[in-house]
């Protein structure tokens, strides 16, 4: 079992202990073309937070973030409570498989998805609006200010929201089910049942995905961003992570892009810290630490 730990042991070394020494340069001057790096404090993050395109990306991440939090983080839940409630074992597989499906595929073909289903001129949307006579005008949503978000968030949550179900319906699994029996010789329906026996039980393991999902807060997608936006909507989908990936990889500025970088860390680390605190303050032992 130990040698079992070893190979994600190596991964977590590799890849995430030993990089963090480049978190340096946020606090340096990095030239591409000389190398050199002379520490200058705190100039780099001046520089960045009197950027305007600093803080219009700030502002997408976190509302598309929040978007995603708020409508994504109950999906799961409600998905495993109704899962839970079928009795049909070949129908419950089926329906489990078909809600976690979606979190294996790319970002990629879902932004192609996407665009197929939604493009007013040869989407599927559109074909079935003209099928059924609808002979208005049918709005580019991929390309709209107003309603790009929407779509960021609405595919957000089809995508992950089967995911987390896999370790609700597992916590649901292991509620002992003479409880369900005593509720029943009381007379509670399935809905009492699952208000006072379901949910009271899955409580620990709610509140512990809540405070990872609140320490990512700031991780607005970038895949997502990246394979779906354009253009036209950069204004309101330019978010944090394709902030740095621009300034970084594009411009080649790896001060600009690391001092970014740190700032969205600190965020999220400062949220998880709270969050485990209230966690903590509601429900003693709920917490991760």
């Amino acid at each position: 079992m130990y040698l079992m730990l070893f190979p994600p042991l190596v991964y977590f070394a590799m890849f995430r202990y030993w990089p963090m020494y480049g978190v340096t340069y946020a606090f340096r001057n990095y030239s591409i073309f000389t190398g050199e790096a002379p520490w200058v404090g705190l100039a780099v993050f001046r520089r960045l937070v009197s950027l305007p395109g600093f803080w219009v990306a700030f502002r997408n991440n976190v509302i598309i973030s929040f978007g995603g939090f708020v409508f994504g983080f109950p999906v799961p839940i409600i998905l495993s409570l109704l899962i839970n409630e079928l009795v049909h074992i070949r129908f419950k597989k089926f329906v489990q498989t078909t809600v976690l499906l979606p979190s294996f595929i790319s970002w990629v073909i879902i932004g192609g998805l996407v665009y197929t289903l939604l493009s007013p001129s040869s989407g599927v949307v559109a074909a079935i609006l003209r099928g059924v006579g609808y002979e208005g005008r049918i709005p580019n949503l991929l390309v709209s200010t107003d309603h790009f978000r929407k779509v960021i968030i609405v595919s957000y949550v089809w995508r992950a929201g089967g995911f987390a179900t896999i370790i609700y319906l597992a916590a649901i699994a292991s509620i002992d089910y003479e409880l369900y029996d005593a509720a029943v010789i009381d007379g509670a329906g399935r809905w009492a049942q699952a208000w006072r026996i379901t949910l009271p039980s899955i409580r620990p393991v709610i509140i512990i995905l809540l405070i990872f999902r609140v320490g990512a807060l700031m991780d607005a997608g970038f895949e997502q961003i990246f394979a779906m936006y354009n253009p036209l909507v950069y204004e309101v989908s330019e978010i944090l992570d394709t902030y740095v990936y621009k300034v970084g990889l594009i411009q080649r500025n790896y001060s600009l892009a690391t001092a970014a970088g740190l700032f969205q860390s600190l965020i999220g680390l400062v949220l998880v810290v709270v969050t485990n605190w209230i966690a903590q303050k509601v429900e003693p032992g709920s917490g991760i630490v």
